[in-house]
């Protein structure tokens, strides 16, 4: 019988609720806000609002297994950044996302005691350390999720681009992280007896580390429906590119730029996403030359994908990022960097291209292969959704399965 946790929910810790109920293992699913869309209040709930807690809902786990603790999360989500800011400060605020996740934390840890049964918890970074404390004190194994690279691999190429890009340091949140946040990770990591990671970069960033755990499992995340047959492709016209994802240094951003530029009116750009600090001017200058959506619901975003010719996504670091199996699904040939983890999926040349961090030389030439060769853009918009039928999120679930299956099988280690 295995404990879930997640604080905030999303694409794969359902997909790894399914997989858990569906085996007969799941005993309980803990997340800040397990929504209920058939509940009385949510038909009095204002549209928009109601809509955004479905993306919190679990229908494939039922009602009686679901634990929600849901206080602070909804006090954050209610209660602006700018009307108290000291309780979304960074890591210290009550309200701020670190504050959330520990206090969730917490509670689930406090829900152990109740579970003389159990045999696993799995749980995910940053909301691990309390429930694994209290797992690793009963003899319950510890699975953590480690869904982007480690810390300390991060904190070096950020370093380094704070120097190389000075104009974009603003950006770099992750470098804003304190010691005991950093150290907290490791604590969690040291606790694990199994660690899940989506892609070989996770991977190799947790070699030669401090804690080194002893068993690292890859399982890439998976991909939705791909469509029926690939959205046409226009003979001639500007090369429409995509980038969606948070806008800052992390996702490489000003290298994909840079090629934009060097192309000019052979492409035209859409970013979809939010600014990870108002005060980079080179960002907000962009964001006036291109055209710019700040956010946009999840089935529009997979319609704007149709709309398009490439997905870019040059991020320096990431674990392995979503937004490439959904560009699949929608015949969108991507041109992404190794840290992205890519390289799961996307086979250089035929779904799209890898390309080495930091070089909007490298970038600038695929695109003007694409802009010059329609026919194989159109060869590689097939080729995405047949690589996206080849990685769904049955597969993961699958795949994922077969790593914990003997996981709760094995003798509890001795304490």
């Amino acid at each position: 019988m295995l404990l879930l946790a997640h604080p905030s929910g999303n694409t794969f810790f359902r997909a790894a609720a399914r997989a858990f109920h569906a085996r007969g293992w799941l005993q309980e699913l803990h997340s800040c806000i397990c929504w209920h869309p058939e509940a009385p209040l949510a038909r009095l709930l204002p549209r928009a609002v109601a809509r955004q807690l479905a993306r919190r809902s679990f229908g494939e786990v039922p009602i009686g297994m679901q634990h929600s603790h849901p206080w602070r999360e909804l006090a954050r989500l209610a209660l602006p950044h700018r009307l108290l800011p000291p309780l979304h400060r960074h890591e210290t605020g009550v309200l701020s996302v670190d504050g959330v996740y520990s206090w969730f934390d917490h509670q689930v840890a406090g829900r152990l005691p109740a579970l003389p049964t159990l045999r696993a918890v799995y749980a995910y970074e940053d909301a691990a350390l309390h429930t694994f404390q209290a797992a690793h004190a009963r003899g319950v194994r510890r699975i953590y999720d480690l869904p982007i690279g480690h810390w300390r691999a991060a904190q070096r190429i950020f370093a380094e681009e704070r120097d190389l890009q000075p104009d974009w340091a603003c950006t770099l949140t992750g470098l804003r992280d304190s010691a005991a946040k950093l150290a907290r990770k490791d604590q969690e990591l040291a606790l694990a007896d199994a660690v899940i990671v989506p892609s070989g970069f996770v991977r190799a960033t947790l070699e030669h580390q401090p804690i080194t755990p002893a068993s690292i499992h890859v399982v890439p995340f998976g991909a939705p429906s791909p469509l029926a047959s690939a959205p046409a492709t226009r003979s001639h016209g500007p090369l429409r590119l995509l980038y969606v994802g948070s806008l800052g240094q992390r996702k490489g951003l000003a290298y994909a730029l840079e090629a934009v530029a060097e192309l000019g009116t052979q492409v035209s750009l859409t970013l979809i996403g939010r600014p990870t600090s108002p005060s980079c001017v080179p960002l907000n200058d962009a964001l006036e030359r291109h055209r710019w959506i700040p956010t946009l619901p999840h089935v529009q975003i997979l319609e704007q994908m149709r709309q398009h010719d490439v997905l870019l996504l040059p991020s320096l670091f990431e674990g392995f990022a979503l937004v490439i199996h959904e560009a699949l699904s929608q015949g969108l040939p991507v041109i992404a960097t190794a840290n992205t983890g890519a390289c799961e999926s996307v086979r250089d040349g035929q779904e799209g291209f890898i390309v080495p961090i930091r070089s909007s030389r490298a970038i600038a030439s695929r695109l003007q292969q694409l802009v010059d060769d329609r026919a194989r853009l159109a060869a590689m918009r097939r080729a995405c959704l047949r690589r996206a039928a080849e990685r769904s999120w049955l597969g993961y679930e699958q795949a994922l399965a077969a790593v914990v299956a003997p996981l709760l099988a094995a003798e509890a280690p001795a304490q």
